[in-house]
């Protein structure tokens, strides 16, 4: 008798294990990329033709193959949200300048038209409302919000391009695109970059002088609603104050790092 186990991991690609009980490690993946790992697996597995198995080595089994499925699965993808003023922008980048080869944006949607020096496919898709409304209205998209009369949203095929590559994908969104996340199978970890107050984020936003009043006053009635919504319970995983850079550093590194060493391994191995 056998045991078909059917799998979905993060890529949607589909892992059917077959496993016997006269013959155990007969192992068959739709993903050939996986196969070392599985190779792996089924080497630490005596294979039984005459004894039936017992709770102990049934056990055993169970662990490899939640180890297996953990190792397939891929790192966790991260979503940051937090006001305009934060300093997420800033964590992100010394986050990516020290480990450049573990992490990965996901290219977001817009309508909007690009800023001089934006490039189409790097930092936005730029796209027709008409074509993203089809978009949204096909499923395509894991989260979308609109700002200033333009569609912004995350595609599933970008985060899946990125998780392909075994990089933890960053998703950088805003209060109204994490609460659609949470209504997916995402699974992500949720940090908030937040400001120390109110008068600091003020303070940040006229320091740049890049905003008219008008709009200076919309972020901050967004950047006081979103700080809000942080505090709600079960928001977010992880709640960074601002206030010293080293230190949110330090505390963005520590949450990610259980991940980081994930796609490291997952490196080596490869």
């Amino acid at each position: 008798m056998c045991l078909v186990v059917c799998m979905f991991i993060s890529t949607r690609r589909k892992i059917l294990l077959l496993v016997e009980s006269d013959d155990v490690g007969r192992t068959f993946f739709s993903n050939g990329s996986h196969s070392k790992i599985a190779e792996q697996w089924r080497e630490k597995i005596p294979r039984r033709r005459s004894k039936r198995i017992g709770l102990t080595s049934l056990l055993m089994y169970m662990r490899h193959f939640a180890r297996l499925f953990s190792a397939m699965a891929g790192p966790r993808p991260v979503v940051f949200s937090g006001p305009s003023g934060a300093g997420k922008s800033t964590l992100l980048k010394r986050l990516l300048e020290e480990y450049n080869s573990v992490f990965g944006f996901s290219v977001s949607h817009t309508t909007r038209n690009p800023r001089p020096g934006e490039e189409n496919g790097r930092d936005y898709h730029y796209v027709t409302r008409e074509e993203m409304q089809a978009g949204i209205d096909n499923g395509d998209f894991i989260e979308n919000a609109e700002f200033s009369g333009n569609l912004y949203g995350t595609s599933k095929a970008a985060v899946q391009a990125v998780q392909a590559k075994n990089l933890i994908c960053i998703l950088d969104i805003d209060m109204q695109g994490v609460k659609n996340i949470k209504r997916t199978d995402l699974n992500p970890i949720y940090i908030s970059i937040q400001p120390p107050s109110m008068e600091v984020l003020e303070k940040r936003l006229r320091e740049r002088k890049t905003e008219s009043e008008e709009s200076l006053q919309k972020r901050l009635h967004a950047a006081k609603v979103d700080m809000e919504f942080s505090k709600e319970a079960g928001a977010f995983d992880v709640i960074i104050v601002n206030n010293n850079l080293e230190d949110a550093y330090g505390k963005l590194k520590q949450t990610l790092l259980e991940e980081i060493n994930k796609v490291k391994k997952l490196s080596l191995s490869s």
